[in-house]
């Protein structure tokens, strides 16, 4: 019996070929979300060396490497079944990874032992790794390696991830498959969009020649402008253009993981930040003093702590730049540009009504005449109008091809400006858009 409660201390000693318990062991934290980066560092570093993988079941105690390694305490652990923990990874698949385990292997002639594990009572949980070898030298080599693979971030490097805390302070990775944007259908004056383009994407295409001028590569562009005017798909088509980057995405509850947001894309760049609504920051009274707001500022703060080689990109997004800009004023550098994404005009609006109308016959007297009754309007209002014509065309004519005429989009243009009423207007941000002719 007392053979079997020290399985774990005997197959440490047959290992090392030694007292385990006079051998020094190295432990670091990891971060919860570094679980598939981690399993990938163990399996690139072991794969084919020969290491031998033992499960450990706990009954009172944590596990450690030391505490195994005495005999007073290794009767509260048994060998058992190796855990896995399934992580979900980019394109729907999930990777098995060990959760509780300790790899027996040899590193620069050296007999090693890893223990994987977690803490049992961390807040916020962290994963723990521990190397025992005959030399502490050895274990640092080992444990230093391991990290900073680690820290390659195979398992995010180049997607597009999103960032979820939870109730105890844990942060967990999600990742997300954005539709390729391409440049007709984003919908802008052609200097407005260059200009976007020119801080962003022309600007990743000649990283290496900036930075061998000695420019700096951290930067920060704000996309502000009313509600609908197409802000977000303007940051969804630079990460169609620029598909080697990692991207990070902050919106709503995320904006208060800044800091692990930015640690992530130093790690894994070149990557770049979208912080949509940046504005409703400024608007978080739990975290405010007066005239300071601590997730602005922490916002501000991490932007200026990126060294000047890092090629990561900020990209804001807000409707309310007026709440922005005295922070943002008194922190300069932080923002290289701010571009105003304006409202259609009438040449966008017409490029709006044939992007939209794709996929329908429009059988309209005069599109200008439409141009004309939607002055003010922004692309969402354009894009819902011509969908809600459509409803009308599709209910009046049962035939197969929709065929939308200018009654339905009389219809349409009523329901939207004068039964949904100054609400549904502002909903679709076309707050200013011309009623419709009486």
């Amino acid at each position: 019996m007392a053979n079997k409660k020290a399985a774990l201390l005997n197959r440490l000693k047959e290992h090392f070929e030694s007292d385990p318990a006079t051998l020094p062991v190295i432990r670091q934290d990891v971060a919860i979300y570094e679980r598939p980066n981690m399993h990938l560092a163990i399996e690139e570093l072991l794969g084919d060396g020969g290491a031998e993988l033992v499960g450990v079941v706990d009954l009172d105690y944590e596990v450690t490497l030391a505490r195994i390694s005495r005999q007073s305490s290794a009767k509260e652990f048994d060998e058992g079944p190796v855990e896995y923990f399934d992580v979900p990874v980019a394109g729907g698949r999930k990777l098995a990874c060990v959760k509780k385990g300790i790899y027996l292997f040899a590193d620069e002639g050296s007999k090693c032992a890893l223990l994987v594990g977690e803490e049992r009572y961390g807040h916020p949980p962290k994963l723990k790794v521990e190397v025992m070898a005959s030399q502490r030298e050895v274990s640092e080599g080992f444990l230093r390696k391991l990290i900073a693979k680690t820290r390659q971030g195979k398992a995010y490097r180049g997607h597009v991830l999103s960032i979820e805390r939870d109730c105890y302070g844990g942060v967990s990775i999600n990742f997300h498959s954005l539709p390729k944007i391409e440049r007709e259908r984003v919908i802008l004056p052609e200097k407005v969009l260059q200009t976007v383009e020119r801080h962003t994407i022309d600007f990743s295409q000649n990283v290496k020649r900036l930075r061998a001028a000695g420019r700096h590569l951290k930067r920060g562009i704000l996309l502000h402008g009313k509600p609908g005017t197409g802000k977000t798909l303007s940051a969804m088509y630079l990460v169609s253009k620029m598909p080697k980057r990692t991207v990070l995405l902050m919106t709503g509850a995320a904006i208060g993981s800044i800091e692990t947001a930015c640690s992530l894309a130093r790690m894994l760049q070149p990557a770049t930040v979208i912080l949509e609504d940046v504005d409703l920051i400024g608007t978080q009274r739990s975290f405010q003093t007066v005239d300071a707001n601590a997730l602005l500022f922490e916002l501000l703060n991490q932007m200026d702590g990126l060294a000047e080689d890092v090629d990561v990109l900020f990209v804001l997004t807000t409707n309310r730049p007026d709440i922005l800009e005295p922070a943002l004023a008194a922190r300069p550098g932080r923002i290289d540009q701010a571009i105003e994404i304006p409202l259609p005009d009438d040449e966008c609006r017409q490029r709006l009504i044939d992007l939209y109308g794709q996929g329908l016959q429009l059988e309209l007297g005069e599109t200008t005449a439409l141009v004309e009754k939607t002055a003010g309007a922004s692309a969402a209002f354009i894009r819902e109008l011509l969908r809600r014509a459509a409803v009308f065309a599709a209910v009046t004519d049962q035939s197969n091809e929709i065929v939308v005429r200018d009654e339905h989009v009389e219809e349409a243009l009523t329901e939207l400006l004068v039964t949904g009423g100054e609400l549904t207007k502002s909903l679709l941000g076309a707050s200013d858009a011309s009623a419709q002719d009486e």
